[in-house]
């Protein structure tokens, strides 16, 4: 079991996670990441060879699966 980097927290689990990325200002969401994610904060941490992998994808060495509209908002105070 490992520490949690952000919380110190020793309760992590395996996970698929969903996340997105931009890249050259386009978002790019990649589903189905392996993943460690805190019990407690719900910080998610990815292996060496899956941060490289999701690196590979998201610049252009993999065909999307399918493409979905994305609302956008701005936050304004």
């Amino acid at each position: 079991m490992s520490t949690c980097a952000v919380c110190h927290a020793e309760e992590n689990r395996e996970a698929l996670v969903d996340e997105v990325f931009r890249v050259d200002g386009q978002y790019i969401l990649v589903g189905g990441i392996p993943a460690v994610v805190c019990g407690r904060c719900g910080e998610q941490t990815f292996s060496r060879e899956t941060a490289e992998k999701v690196r590979l994808m998201v610049h252009g060495e993999a065909k999307a699966t399918t493409s979905i509209p994305l609302p956008v908002f701005r936050f304004a105070a």
